[in-house]
């Protein structure tokens, strides 16, 4: 059976369908029995499905909306003291 660590190398090649059968089956056994690696493998997914969707170019006015929602939350913060 792989170790966490071993299991985290391959993580990228196993998402990426990367992997040969035999190093397939090695990380889908590995997974049945470990919980944090499970929950690492679908953190990995749920980054990747995120990038895909995000777009190539910066969107205008990100950073202004930043700051007005930090400068809102520095706001609620001092209210609620």
């Amino acid at each position: 059976m792989l170790t966490c660590k071993e299991q985290v190398a391959r993580s990228s090649d196993y998402l990426d369908g990367q992997l040969t059968f035999r190093e397939r089956l090695l990380v889908r056994h590995h997974l049945m029995f470990c919980p944090n690696c499970r929950r690492f493998i679908r953190q990995m997914r749920l980054m990747q499905a995120t990038l895909k969707i995000m777009p190539d170019e910066p969107v205008e006015g990100v950073e202004a909306l930043a700051q007005r929602l930090a400068d809102e939350r520095l706001k609620h913060h001092k209210d609620g003291e």
